[in-house]
């Protein structure tokens, strides 16, 4: 594990080295059936925000149902339903990688609440320890 919470850091690193964001968003840590996957997703997690906070970059953190919600216009959006309307939203043609809608959908959030002025963002830190 600690291996791969290296490569996490080092790939959001360069990220935001290459295309120099001026926000981070991330999901939530929803409600997980098998504890050990949970730890697994709150480390990868936390390697990924420790990069953009050590980068100063406001941080938005959207639970799965918000960001169903916003993409599709319901929390109960299935994961089809959220891939095909990242894909009309942002008038992408193809097949869109399920990893890769979802991140998308994270963005278009961000992107959505940053326009209407409802806040989830933390300014360059996140989380309940601030």
């Amino acid at each position: 594990m600690p291996t791969r919470l290296m490569m996490i850091h080092q790939g959001v690193q360069e990220l935001i080295a290459t295309y120099k964001p001026r926000e981070f968003a991330i999901e939530q840590i929803f409600m997980h059936a098998n504890p050990n996957s949970a730890l697994k997703l709150g480390q990868a997690r936390g390697a990924a925000l420790t990069v953009a906070a050590l980068h100063g970059l406001p941080i938005g953190e959207y639970a799965p149902k918000a960001i169903k919600n916003a993409v599709v216009g319901t929390g109960a959006a299935s994961k089809a339903q959220v891939q095909h309307m990242v894909k009309v939203i942002l008038g992408l043609q193809g097949p869109l990688q399920s990893d890769a809608a979802d991140a998308l959908a994270i963005a278009v959030t961000h992107a959505h609440h940053l326009q209407t002025g409802i806040s989830q963002v933390r300014g360059g830190h996140a989380g309940a320890w601030e």
